[in-house]
């Protein structure tokens, strides 16, 4: 398959862009106008319903830890319900990847029939403008991120961000790279310039892209006045997060369900940093209301 012209491919690229702002922008709104009134619907609900007044006579603990995962007014409420199912939801993707992996041939056909149709793709200048992209996700380059990172939280006193940073990275590296080694995939042939040594399952790129950069994303976005800002900040940083991952099924390093896995692995992850930022800034606003 003959590749795209350059200009062509870069047209397409800006073109999704921005055709991904407007839809991300519509669907934030969205979610940002009716998210609360939708969250304390469901607690008034809840509280309103003739079967769980009847719950809570009978079984008057159960009542009240049900009462307490639906609270709208704190992070160990309704916001951890969600995070939580989240997660067990990621997880039981996870699952369901490494099933397919294992017992069937349909997933290593997907992959390789991706692998063949991404050619079309693989302009010389545009993988260049590609592997310019895929260097943001090195190793290195996420390790000295982290750093500076973690430097400027602390100068922003806002350390009870950094524990959850560090536990973001080190977690999803450290799964990420068991996972590599435990299940030992062989990685797609290098199509391009690019090539790599460690086993192909799960992407070390995209999970350290999600990871390190959704946390940033996170601490910038989190504080920010105006739903404006906190959208561009939110949609340009996943956009980037979304190219690196693409990046390495153009580049021919990884086929796409390691790149899945990369992205299920370091949103877990992800998920538990925000936890633990979460409960630590819980925790200091009631420090801070029993000293006042």
């Amino acid at each position: 398959m003959t590749p795209l012209p350059f200009w062509q491919l870069l047209a397409g690229l800006i073109g999704l862009l921005v055709a991904g702002h407007i839809l991300a922008w519509w669907l934030w709104r969205a979610i940002a106008f009716s998210g609360p009134r939708l969250g304390r619907g469901i607690t008034g609900l809840a509280r309103r319903r003739r079967l769980l007044h009847a719950i809570q006579q009978r079984l008057p603990r159960t009542s009240a830890f049900v009462a307490r995962r639906l609270a709208v007014d704190r992070f160990s409420g309704l916001p951890l319900t969600l995070m939580t199912a989240l997660a067990v939801y990621l997880v039981f993707l996870g699952g369901g990847l490494l099933e397919d992996l294992f017992e069937g041939e349909e997933l290593t056909q997907f992959d390789q029939q991706v692998n063949v149709a991404l050619n079309v793709l693989r302009d010389p200048t545009f993988l260049h403008l590609v592997g310019a992209i895929t260097a943001l996700a090195n190793l290195e380059t996420l390790i000295a991120i982290t750093i500076v990172a973690t430097g400027f939280l602390w100068a922003d006193r806002r350390s009870q961000y950094i524990p959850g940073l560090l536990l973001t990275v080190i977690g999803s590296q450290t799964l990420t790279y068991i996972g590599k080694y435990a299940i030992d995939r062989d990685r797609p042939d290098f199509l391009t310039f690019a090539s790599a040594s460690t086993p192909s399952f799960p992407s070390g790129h995209a999970t350290g892209a999600i990871a390190v950069y959704g946390f940033i994303i996170y601490a910038i976005a989190r504080d920010l006045p105006g739903v404006w800002r906190r959208f561009e900040v939110g949609y340009w940083g996943c956009a980037l997060i979304a190219l690196i991952a693409a990046s390495r099924a153009i580049l021919s390093v990884h086929f796409a369900s390691d790149i899945a896995a990369g992205l299920l692995v370091g949103g877990f992850w992800l998920l538990s940093g925000f936890a633990l930022t979460e409960y630590l800034n819980e925790r200091r606003r009631e420090r801070g209301l029993l000293a006042g």
